[in-house]
């Protein structure tokens, strides 16, 4: 039989953070287009963008965009002119409203600019020692080169219309419109992105690439392969069959893919993978020579998880970095089984105890977070895909996917927040879950347990006292104890606590938490002789 435990009320802790960027009231980016001119002469790029921006207030006067200003070392961005009056200083580009604004009006404003880039778009050698272009604007570096509003609150279409030298093949986010070769030794190539993302989701690739078209996805997601034309044997069979089976997955899991393709693109400069909407870019050192399914999988993830629904706040960005790392757990369990599903989790869970010891203040939520070098760590990461793993288990399969799929259908191309996701997962639990998301996300730690076991046998009854070590308060814990071959269900809430369970005779052995469902340190669980 199972015991449940009356608790004692837990002490939540208020979640209401924000991070710094300063937002503009009144002022919605709906589109970029961006003009760029690239070329093999000079690391200098031209530029030319165009924001059409609706205006939700009257009386706005002034729009800012985020473009880095010209450093002592002479990259940055200079603004030569606009279709307004503006400034451009201490990296922030004010643009005049002339005259103010009324609630739900259109403008489009316009300008142009030139630099060496000081990040956002790396001009390097790949490792064939052939020169490149690749951006990584993660997570605020988009300004080094594109004048945008700079931060996930605000996402928007965007089109790149790129002029480079014709040896070149250019990636972009959404479809390709149409290739010109303009007959002075330059192409001219325009991609347009449909669908509304994040700053840091917007992307180009630029180099002498080998293109694959594979057969659609789901009949209708175009996959695509871009690698160095010197991998062009190895790149579509190290990237096609999984990226094909994690897109099937994920489609039926949680809902519609957004973009118009998805291409996994080799790129230098990066390491890991980058989730840029429909253009995934994968570090050229860590990609064809091993095995790559954790980190396809991964970045795909993202297309749902970060990409489609989108964190409102950095302070928020386990929204996507926790749950692509759980539903890449979730996509091995689907494709290599449950023993594979739990050594992943098992390796995550040892990561979040060294994380732990290194840095104990970390929490899995931001806290008003003001410098953009510690947006992520490995607690956010790991600790945050498994609170959704122990939310999977208080909620069961099948209302954990429910509201995983009423969350994406609910914020789909759009923003969300922790309180938004939580909202959704009590209306389709109908259990408050406050106490769940302030002990996992808002807490810094683990609970450490230690605890014996002992059987009487005048009373056919197993006793486990366990007690928890941890410092602070006790935490809320659903555990299940498989005694022999037999499971049961129980809940610790106190620092100190004596649970019994019927058994017909001794087990050869009692284990705490036998499904991996938990993220505690069990220090020890010994048997002991009953009084």
């Amino acid at each position: 039989m199972h015991r449940w435990l009356v608790l004692l009320p837990v002490l939540c802790v208020a979640v209401g953070f924000a991070d710094t960027y300063p937002r503009q009231p009144g002022v919605d980016a709906l589109h970029y287009t961006f003009r760029l001119t690239l070329s093999d002469t000079t690391n200098e790029i031209e530029g030319e963008a165009t924001i059409d921006v609706r205006f939700t207030q009257d009386q706005v006067n002034e729009l800012v965009l985020d473009l880095t200003s010209v450093t002592a070392d002479g990259k940055g961005m200079t603004v030569t002119e606009a279709s307004v009056p503006y400034k451009h200083a201490n990296n922030r580009l004010h643009l005049t409203v002339n005259p103010a604004s009324h609630a739900g009006e259109r403008r489009q404003l316009t300008m142009r600019y030139h630099g060496i880039p000081g990040g956002g778009l790396r001009i390097i050698a790949n490792k064939y020692k052939e020169r490149v272009f690749f951006s990584e604007n993660w997570p605020n570096n988009a300004r080094q080169w594109l004048p945008m509003i700079d931060h996930p609150y605000d996402k928007a279409t965007s089109e790149f219309i790129v002029t480079a030298p014709i040896q070149y093949q250019v990636i972009a986010n959404g479809l390709l419109v149409e290739q010109i070769d303009l007959g002075d030794g330059r192409r001219l190539t325009h991609w347009k992105q449909s669908i509304p993302i994040a700053s840091w989701l917007n992307a180009i690739g630029v180099a002498q690439f080998a293109v694959h078209y594979a057969e659609p996805v789901k009949e209708s997601i175009p996959l695509q392969t871009w690698v160095y034309h010197q991998d062009e044997a190895i790149g579509p069979a190290w990237f096609e069959p999984t990226a094909r089976e994690a897109l099937e997955f994920f489609s039926e899991y949680i809902g519609p893919y957004s973009y118009e393709k998805l291409a996994n693109v080799e790129a230098a400069g990066i390491n890991g993978g980058t989730e840029h909407a429909s253009s995934i870019f994968y570090g050229e050192t860590r990609i064809l020579q091993r095995p790559g399914t954790e980190l396809i999988a991964h970045e795909i993830a993202h297309q749902w998880f970060g990409n489609a629904v989108t964190e409102k706040d950095w302070d928020d960005v386990w929204l996507s970095e926790g749950f692509a790392t759980y539903f890449t757990l979730l996509f091995t369990e689907h494709s290599q089984g449950r023993d594979a599903f739990v050594s992943g989790l098992q390796r995550s869970r040892q990561q979040i105890y060294e994380l732990e010891q290194a840095h104990p203040e970390y929490t899995v939520l931001n806290k008003n977070l003001d410098d953009m070098k510690r947006v992520t760590n490995g607690i956010v990461y790991q600790k945050g895909a498994w609170s959704l793993h122990m939310l999977r288990k208080m909620m069961g399969d099948d209302k954990f996917r429910a509201g995983i799929r009423e969350y994406y259908q609910r914020y789909h191309n759009g923003n969300a927040s922790t309180d938004d996701f939580q909202r959704v997962m009590e209306e389709v639990s109908g259990v408050r879950l406050d106490w769940f998301f302030a002990q996992w996300l808002g807490r810094p730690g683990v609970p450490v347990l230690e605890g014996t076991w002992s059987y009487d046998s005048g009373v056919h009854k197993v006793r486990i006292a366990l007690d928890q070590t941890q410092s602070g308060a006790a935490y809320r814990l659903p555990l299940e104890l498989g005694i022999g071959d037999k499971i049961e269900s129980f809940e610790l809430g106190l620092k100190k606590q004596v649970f019994e369970f019927s058994s017909e005779r001794e087990p050869s052995a009692v284990v705490l938490d036998p499904g991996t469902w938990a993220l505690l340190r069990l220090q020890k669980l010994e048997k002991v002789v009953a009084n």
